[in-house]
């Protein structure tokens, strides 16, 4: 076919390229008289790779200034400002580091400039909720929006200082100067992605639901559907056209009146974002399956693979240059012009990366692969018959992958294929510079790509699923199947805990006497900091659970009896639930003993009589306490279909405005789902509701409350001690610190002291945090209490950890 060029200078660029070797003159334009366009164009090679951030790069925008400059954000909390430099190895230069949120930072993008900021602005968005908009040359926010629930994790700017933002609270928002002009409610799950078209006052959001949403002056006036999962993101190509990408692997080119006018397939895995070239045709993409690629005209023309897995974000600079962010914490930029290409020597350094990396075959990029059916090295002399073509080649007892480069006319080695099924089971696997006894492959369908999960046996399953689900983006309602997954393929081998020896400072008891173990941590789970501070600090960090043991079944028994006979005949309870209840009770109160285990119709008995009126529900409340740490009756009562109306209930009985026993006994009930998987499980996921709600409590006068609150805040902090979870940590030290300000008994403060120290211990940045709280001078006045004197040794400990 015949490719027309308007431009003589592009024309005569291929001419010096040696890439177009037929070029005939017609009139003012350059005709192409054979080839293909995929072999004409110049392919994009590295100009630079920028090692700037310490975590993954999630977010790119091209600024408006300085000339040729671009923005990016970063797992590590901060976004940075670079500029193109004049220095021989033709990269960039970090203008300035812009902090301001308190969590991994997700999305960025620029505020067009207006008469106040004629250089434009820099919005970013991040996983504590808030969106930071920041002048070109200040890394302080010049102010900070809120009212989103959950995570930011797009935005888009339009006309006039027009900001959309969309979140993991399943809306998007829309913004105008510092305030929040309309919410846009009609996704039932998280928005991924947004866009503002550039005329009509139309725009658009994409979501986990599988769904994109037209919306007009706050009205959803149109649904498309056509992806089969999450859609991760979306770019406009004119007023009345845009592209849309997936996890399903396409990109869709949809028109806003709602019809999909083509889908283009070519990445193997998640697709994560897509940008379009000025020309409003050609776009580029980044996805999973660790590449960046080019497509014109309906086809992609090359395909660039990174040394990374996650290719998460993607630009294009105004001079045609590519700038993608991977999960290595590189950003790394591509050029098609030669006089910005990187040097041999740099772009040799690059393919020795590429070539030292390891391919999980499970990652859907090289399909099923049977080693005794591979080819030698004699398979790379043929050559490739498109760009980006993979070969798999057998060298010795290794698997290596290649790659066709259409530029270069040779295949480039890739990486080496490890393995032949989701798990590497060597005693000893290397994973970011650490040794585990597994690294899975995890696959999840919804908003989140195939990721890496190191594992050690000496670790808690469910403990270590949920920090794999908050580090990497994902719904917590994955938590049981990537828990089970970890669990049938360790095929069971668990290392349990050494109960540590010596006093209870709790009790006074030895330290199994009144704590179950909700944590299988092992002597892997703690540095040997840890293990130092354990030797002369018996206080912090607590990681066994907390729990309300003590109980007087029989006077449980005689009250229930009472209130029911008092009760209305509509409300009364039957003989037969109250024999249940009781040999339900006798059973949870006497483990081991003749009594045989909880039956499902007792368990159902207390369920219902726990919907009993609040004035006369607080003995049933008392035995569900007890019932709940019993393993049969936790994972009934915890479990994926039950749990999440299981903790409904109780939040319900605990609003402010309540009777004070059913909020203390709904505290210590849900302390005491800690001692069971399920529980841990729920109570995890709902983490951010509970603590929310239990915070309120803070403010009655009651002491029995209060030091249920402060367990209930510290089962949670010894839940995540040695975990990433800056977010969950965040919540424990705030609500640790309200409660510090009105709780006066000492058994509290004690307990609320203990949470604060197993959060920071080891932990420089939750240290930080803490100090930023004001947590210090907060806790000051307890260091000097002598009675009783663990108040004021737990204190002085905490203290220490923040200096």
């Amino acid at each position: 076919y015949y490719y027309k060029f308007d431009d003589k200078a592009d024309a005569h660029a291929l001419k010096r390229s040696g890439t177009a070797k037929y070029l005939t003159r017609i009139g003012s334009t350059f005709t192409e008289l054979s080839g293909c366009l995929g072999t004409m164009a110049n392919s994009y090679k590295l100009r630079c790779s920028i090692p700037g951030h310490e975590m993954d790069v999630r977010g790119l925008a091209t600024a408006v200034f300085p000339e040729g400059a671009f923005v990016s954000v970063s797992r590590d909390r901060t976004g940075r400002v670079w500029v193109p430099n004049s220095s021989p190895d033709k990269g960039f230069t970090e203008m300035h580091c812009m902090s301001g949120h308190s969590n991994f930072v997700s999305c960025v993008c620029i505020i067009q400039p207006n008469e106040t900021y004629p250089r434009g602005l820099i919005a970013t968005g991040g996983n504590d909720n808030n969106i930071c908009i920041f002048t070109m040359d200040q890394p302080q926010p010049l102010f900070t929006l809120k009212g989103h629930n959950n995570t930011v994790c797009t935005l888009s700017s339009g006309k006039f200082g027009t900001l959309l933002s969309g979140s993991w609270d399943t809306t998007a928002r829309v913004w105008l100067n510092e305030k929040c002009m309309m919410t846009l409610q009609g996704h039932s799950a998280a928005v991924w992605a947004v866009i503002i078209l550039p005329e009509q006052g139309l725009m658009l959001s994409g979501s986990a639901d599988k769904t994109i949403k037209l919306w007009k002056a706050g009205r959803c006036e149109k649904t498309f559907t056509g992806h089969e999962d999450c859609v991760r993101g979306l770019a406009v190509i004119s007023n009345t056209e845009f592209l849309s990408c997936s996890n399903d692997s396409s990109i869709r080119r949809w028109l806003v009146t709602g019809e999909c006018v083509q889908v283009y397939y070519s990445h193997t895995n998640y697709i994560y974002s897509i940008d379009v070239f000025p020309n409003g045709q050609d776009f580029i993409s980044t996805g999973e399956d660790r590449t960046v690629r080019i497509w014109r005209n309906g086809e992609c023309v090359q395909t660039i693979r990174l040394p990374a897995q996650s290719v998460w974000c993607c630009c294009i600079l105004p001079n045609g240059d590519i700038a993608v962010g991977a999960s290595d914490g590189i950003i790394r930029v591509f050029s098609e012009a030669h006089d910005r290409i990187a040097s041999a020597e740099d772009l040799q350094t690059f393919e020795d990366e590429l070539a030292k990396a390891t391919i999980d075959p499970k990652t859907g990029d090289l399909g099923d692969i049977k080693t005794e059916d591979l080819p030698g090295r004699e398979h790379l002399s043929e050559p490739g018959n498109r760009d980006g073509q993979t070969r798999l080649i057998k060298e010795g007892q290794n698997v290596e992958a290649y790659q066709w480069s259409v530029g270069d006319a040779r295949w480039v080695k890739i990486g080496d294929v490890v393995g032949g099924s989701n798990q590497q089971t060597s005693k000893c696997v290397m994973y970011e510079g650490k040794e585990y006894d597994y690294v899975f492959t995890i696959d999840v369908n919804e908003g989140g790509p195939s990721m890496k999960l190191p594992y050690n046996i000496s670790e808690d399953p469910w403990l270590t699923a949920h920090n794999f689900l908050q580090k990497n983006d994902l719904s917590p309602m994955f938590l049981d199947q990537v828990a089970n997954f970890i669990i049938e393929n360790t095929k069971g081998h668990v290392v349990g805990p050494a109960q540590p020896t010596g006093g209870d400072p709790f009790t006074g008891q030895k330290n199994n006497a009144s704590f179950t173990s909700f944590s299988s941590t092992g002597s892997g789970a703690y540095s040997s900091a840890d293990l130092r501070q354990r030797a002369t600090n018996s206080y912090f960090p607590k990681t066994d659970g907390v729990m309300f043991e003590q109980a007087n079944a029989s006077q449980i028994i005689a009250k229930l009896k009472e209130l029911n006979a008092a009760a209305p005949q509509e409300q009364k309870l039957s003989e037969d639930v109250l024999e249940s209840l009781s040999r339900l009770l006798s059973t949870v109160c006497a483990p081991g003993a003749t009594e045989p285990p909880p039956n499902i119709q007792q368990i159902n008995s207390l369920w219902k009589a726990s919907h009993l009126p609040e004035d006369i529900v607080f003995p049933v409340l008392d035995i569900m306490r007890l019932a709940v740490r019993h393993p049969q009756v936790n994972e009934t009562l915890c479990g994926e279909a039950e749990g999440v109306q299981l903790c409904n209930h109780l939040l319900s009985l605990m609003r402010p405005e309540g009777r004070a026993a059913n909020q203390m006994l709904a505290l210590r009930t849900l302390c005491n789902c800690f001692s069971g998987r399920q529980g841990r499980s729920l109570l995890l996921a709902q983490r951010e509701t509970v603590l929310s709600r239990a915070a309120d409590l803070a403010a009655v006068c009651n002491k029995n409350i209060h030091i249920a609150l402060a367990t209930l805040v510290l089962n949670y902090a010894g839940c995540l001690h040695g975990q990433p979870d800056l977010e969950a940590k965040a919540q424990c030290l705030s609500v640790a610190s309200r409660a510090l300000e009105t709780v006066q008994d000492k058994e509290a403060v004690f307990r609320l002291l203990v949470a604060l120290g197993t959060t920071v211990a080891s932990d420089q940045t939750a240290q930080d945090l803490a100090r930023s709280l004001g947590v210090n001078s907060q806790i000051l006045k307890y260091s000097t209490v002598s009675d009783p004197s663990k108040v004021g040794e737990c204190c002085q400990l905490v203290l220490k950890q923040l200096q």
